[in-house]
């Protein structure tokens, strides 16, 4: 395990001082060195210390390559033409985000001998589809960083640099030329995933079938912006954004159907890998949504060969791998850093905070607090320096209303496929079968407002350094690895990821 931290932590903090700053080669050699004399120190007295040290430090000189090679200039053949309104063609990458009065559309347009990725901010209408050639037109802007209203500064441009667009068109006009081909994986799960979301809409009433397609698989669009800022001031908005939880929710549903199957276990586990590489396909291939699928993959994989599944490990492992496939996630991508945190929290402390609540006789209930406090004390200092917003109701909101989700959750999805059976066919049938959603993502809306109305539910902190962010994990890793607290390891598959 310390070899696995130090090789994780070191390649993370090469990525995260790269990211940061920017410079040449002179460091990275700097660090090598450093790494060679802990080498030839631990050849001459073996010291664990010394090894360990010599691991970091070449993992933290990978990690600043690493970032060096992703951080590449805007394609040359298209930054000439910044500021003026052109033209291409090209094909729909991503499912288009559609808000309140526009829809922002990923295009990945060529220019002679580059390719890139374009953001388009076009009218609602027509509507387009992952996989369709479209002709797009609009004026040509780089992305640039901005503040919030809580005073930070956004990496706007590196945002959308980890997705690969590296441009903006404004003012777009998009004209569908050829629709997506019938053999195209991309836009069948599109396909799917809207047809559910029709299905949802054709059962039951808004917000509550937004609220209901924004717990399964992800998405604010049609809940407003009003109801969108009380689930944020109530600290619930995890709950409707595709989030690592979701995934391990399925992740539990997929391994209790193979206990009930017959199928031999490996049989069983390529199942349960295809039942989930097809839900984070349908719902969005986000990189939260990506960790919680591979760390089930592991899990499956353990199941399938009878080995013994370590949490912590896996989350490691998961770390080091997605930082390898793009380094602009530690930095840029906040849902990525909150999932981490969170899902470290409750590997790491909901076992300890168990302890401490030892008074609660009820275990159900127990699991509920522990686990929430985990995930809500872990990602605290990292939201509050990102974002600054506080939530003084997060915890009793999320103690009251989480329990349901998987419940809102299994409803939705039989209220989703009742309107796309019998929607049409039997209408009040469908509405039938989807009223325990109703009444489930009726409650959670019920807590988020209720919870959004009471009296200072949320503040706004102001900027601060992040060097406190530093201390406060420090004292929770020591709080983690106290043995004053310390308890027989768990498994906590379906728990462990609540952001």
């Amino acid at each position: 395990m310390s070899f696995l931290v130090s090789v994780v932590s070191g390649f993370a903090g090469g990525v995260f001082l790269r990211s940061l700053f920017f410079f040449e080669w002179q460091p990275i050699v700097f660090v090598l060195l450093v790494a060679t004399i802990l080498l030839v120190a631990t050849f001459l007295k073996p010291r664990l210390a010394y090894s360990l040290g010599a691991v970091f430090c070449i993992f933290f000189a990978f990690g600043m390559v690493r970032a060096m090679l992703a951080d590449t200039p805007v394609p040359n053949s298209f930054a000439k033409d910044l500021q003026q309104r052109v033209s291409y063609e090209g094909i729909v990458v991503a499912d288009p985000d559609v808000r309140d009065a526009n829809q922002r559309v990923e295009i990945r347009v060529s220019n002679a001998t580059e390719s890139t990725v374009v953001l388009a901010v076009a009218p609602r209408y027509p509507k387009v589809a992952v996989g369709d050639r479209v002709y797009v037109s609009g004026t040509l802007l780089v992305p640039e960083a901005f503040l919030t209203d809580g005073g930070r500064t956004f990496r706007y441009d590196k945002y959308l640099q980890k997705n690969d667009v590296r441009f903006l068109l404004n003012f777009a006009y998009v004209r569908v030329i050829e629709e997506a081909p019938w053999y195209s994986i991309p836009a069948l799960l599109a396909r799917v995933k809207h047809s559910f979301l029709d299905g949802l809409t054709s059962t039951l009433p808004e917000p509550y079938a937004s609220l209901a397609g924004g717990i399964v698989i992800g998405g604010k669009s049609g809940l407003g912006t009003e109801l969108k800022e009380e689930f944020t001031r109530s600290g619930l908005v995890h709950i409707i954004v595709l989030s690592g939880y979701n995934v391990m929710i399925v992740a539990e549903w997929v391994i209790a159907a193979l206990t009930l199957t017959r199928l031999k276990r490996q049989w069983a586990a390529a199942a349960g890998v295809l039942a989930l590489l097809v839900f984070v396909g349908i719902a969005g291939a986000t990189a939260t949504s990506i960790r919680a699928a591979i760390m089930a993959l592991i899990a499956l994989y353990a199941r399938a060969t009878g080995r013994t599944y370590e949490a912590g490990r896996a989350l490691l492992f998961v770390v080091l791998l997605m930082l390898l496939w793009n380094p602009l996630y530690l930095v840029f991508d906040p849902g990525f850093g909150l999932s981490v945190t969170a899902t470290a929290g409750l590997i790491w402390l909901a076992s300890r905070i168990e302890i401490i609540l030892a008074f609660l006789r009820n275990v159900f209930w127990k699991d509920v607090v522990a686990t929430t406090l985990a995930a809500q004390i872990s990602v605290l200092p990292l939201l509050l320096y990102e974002t600054g917003n506080l939530s003084l109701v997060a915890l009793p909101a999320n103690i009251i209303a989480i329990a349901f989700v998987p419940l809102a959750m299994g409803f939705s999805v039989i209220a989703g496929f009742a309107g796309i059976l019998f929607g049409s066919l039997a209408p009040l049938f469908a509405i039938v079968l989807a009223f325990p959603a109703y009444l489930t993502t009726a409650y959670i809306l019920f807590v988020a407002h209720e919870a959004a109305a009471l009296p200072f539910a949320a503040i706004t902190l102001p900027p601060f350094p992040f060097w406190l962010v530093l201390v406060a994990y420090a004292v929770l890793i020591y709080f983690a690895s106290s043995k004053r607290f310390s308890t027989t390891p768990q498994l906590r598959l379906a728990k462990n990821a609540s952001i």
